[in-house]
């Protein structure tokens, strides 16, 4: 694969990477975990285009378009781990008139991952917290959670929040995909990795399953090897240093591969399709502070590095007709870059 590098922008405390498509075409938004950072849009025939989102405040770690709403996102905002009492908060954000309008959801303590699942033509917010409290920000005591609701039509009305799971201590990891056609959600904690999937119908029951024991920091899961059957990439520990795959063996998962580069605080992880092959994207943010690909060619797993010195933080992949993008937020390299991905 061909892979050729944009930088957008310099963004100090570039975190959150995601993308909403509306008008016809895909509108990538970068934003910084500072209090005082801008959240940006770009958009057009090579990212050209640049909008502000908005710039106070920061704290953002999530952005997630709203199912059937065209112009319409959810984030995460004001999550600071060392603002004690936390200022962590769910706000719906709506693009009107050429400007993005903004009102507030839900305050919840350090909400950090989240998404939205639907299931029958109903939209449920799904959120993480990393902790339900703390005293200062290496404190973590107080385990977090997993929320669950229905999120209506005007989000801000706000929303009726179940607490489906607790006792998840450093509840850092969460990857939502498809599987026969249905939104799931894996979350990943010092208590492993849960499986979680909607009612079947409204008013119905949660399934949570146990998938892997250990302490997960991230998840992504892909078909890599073309077998039929997803694969799972996880980080470990909590912004671990070992990046390892497990392949389903009977019903077990069994660890096939790790990352052999010595790594520190590894924090970003994507499945996608590259250049029409099934892959992993990586992303480190100490020592080489490296992005990646892993793929499985001729039997074996193959690394392509893609950058280095940039610390990742979160990463999202848009497809577009003959390319790929890899959106990163270059934490280390405070900077916004885009990675466009061809085939040779």
């Amino acid at each position: 694969m061909k892979i050729v590098k944009k930088k957008l922008d310099d963004m100090y405390r570039c975190y959150c990477a995601s993308n909403i498509c509306f008008d016809g075409q895909n509108h990538i938004l970068l934003a910084s975990e500072d209090p005082d950072v801008a959240c940006n849009m770009y958009y057009g025939k090579d990212y050209e285009t640049k909008e502000n989102v908005w710039t106070h405040p920061g704290g953002c770690m999530s952005i997630v378009p709203i199912p059937g709403k065209e112009k319409e996102f959810l984030c995460v905002q004001e999550f600071y781990l060392k603002v004690t009492p936390s200022l962590a908060k769910i706000v719906w954000g709506k693009y009107d008139n050429g400007t993005w309008q903004f009102k507030d959801v839900v305050s919840v303590p350090y909400v950090h991952r989240f998404g939205i699942f639907n299931q029958n033509g109903i939209n449920y917010l799904i959120l993480a917290t990393v902790a339900t409290s703390k005293k200062e920000k290496n404190d973590w005591s107080v385990p977090g959670r997993i929320y669950v609701a229905e999120l209506p039509e005007d989000p801000s009305t706000g929303v009726e929040l179940e607490v489906l799971c607790d006792g998840l201590y450093r509840n850092h990891g969460f990857w939502q995909t498809k599987e026969n056609g249905k939104d799931v959600g894996y979350f990943g904690s010092d208590q492993g990795i849960l499986r979680v999937s909607a009612p079947e119908k409204r008013g119905g029951q949660w399934k949570v399953e146990p998938i892997l024991s250990g302490h997960i920091g991230e998840i992504a899961t892909i078909d890599i090897d073309g077998d039929g059957q997803d694969e799972i990439m996880t980080i470990e520990e909590f912004h671990g240093n070992t990046i390892q795959i497990y392949k389903k063996d009977g019903s077990e998962y069994k660890k096939v591969w790790q990352y052999d580069n010595e790594i520190d605080f590894a924090h970003a992880l994507v499945g996608t399709k590259l250049a029409g092959q099934n892959a992993f994207v990586c992303g480190v943010r100490r020592k080489d502070c490296e992005l990646f690909v892993v793929t499985y060619e001729d039997g074996e797993y193959k690394v392509t590095m893609v950058d280095k010195g940039v610390g990742p933080a979160n990463l999202c992949v848009v497809h577009e007709d003959n390319r790929d993008i890899i959106v990163s937020a270059n934490h280390t390299a405070a900077q916004a870059a885009i990675y466009f991905v061809t085939e040779d």
